[in-house]
């Protein structure tokens, strides 16, 4: 966490904010090999969570900017609407640290790595993906969002709220889908239920949250245990067996 003293730009800047931090350790002599080799990895990290490349920069740090644990340092930037902005900073910090704690603490360190930082802001990177994935269209706003980071994975539906059978049966393949994310709760597969009002707004109001899969219970279901399934994006609907549900919505989720 860390504090801040000009807050702005809505949840860019706010009091108090996050930070993901990682200290990479390595051989005195391979700086400027891990320096870029993060430099890379970390953008690409963006890039496959569904940001433009043209929403993306890097802007490196003038001798005269540089934090004094520094020895060499770069911005990862996004193309906000209040303009270019930090999101991420990476720093060769040499042997700053480890030699001060030896300074300072009195031990004998025979042997100092170096450090390659990267420092994340969580807050604004969220804005960030928020800012990227958000789509308006004629009828519909949806967010675009990428699945490693949509809230639900996947919404069931009964396709009427006031017919038991539906409701049974969707309740049915809501369950096994809950069951299932339990379980696999390190790949974020989670499930919701919504039996609200028509099934045009149900698609619309995941749509808003970026649910990526709608499943639909309906009449056909009763007789052949297939669902329709709706992808948020495209808004096309195919069936699917019911037994075929998790390898498919796994398949399409990595």
């Amino acid at each position: 966490f860390r504090n801040e003293i000009t807050p702005g730009n809505f949840t860019y800047r706010m009091r108090e904010f996050e930070q993901m931090e990682m200290q990479f350790f390595i051989e005195p002599s391979e700086n400027k090999k891990w320096f870029d080799f993060w430099k890379e990895e970390r953008m690409k990290w963006y890039l496959s969570l569904g940001m433009k490349k043209e929403n993306l920069r890097f802007r490196d740090h003038k001798k005269e900017e540089l934090a004094h644990y520094a020895r060499d340092g770069v911005d990862i930037e996004y193309k906000f609407p209040f303009g270019w902005n930090e999101l991420e900073g990476i720093h060769d910090r040499g042997d700053w640290d480890l030699s001060n704690h030896a300074k300072h603490s009195g031990k004998d360190l025979s042997f100092i790595p170096h450090i390659i930082e990267t420092s994340a802001g969580a807050d604004r990177s969220a804005l960030a993906f928020l800012i990227e994935s958000y789509q308006e269209e004629e009828k519909r706003v949806y967010l675009n969002l990428a699945p490693a980071l949509a809230p639900y994975k996947a919404a069931v539906f009964p396709l009427l709220a006031n017919k038991p059978a539906l409701v049974e049966k969707a309740r049915e393949v809501y369950e096994m889908l809950k069951v299932n994310s339990q379980q696999s709760m390190v790949n974020g597969f989670m499930v919701a239920w919504d039996d609200r009002g028509n099934i045009g707004k149900r698609y619309y109001s995941q749509d808003e949250i970026g649910t990526p899969f709608c499943i639909t219970v309906d009449f056909q279901t009763l007789e052949d245990n297939t669902v329709t399934i709706r992808d948020r994006n495209t808004m096309k609907q195919e069936r699917v067996k019911i037994n075929e549900l998790i390898s498919y919505l796994a398949g399409k989720l990595i």
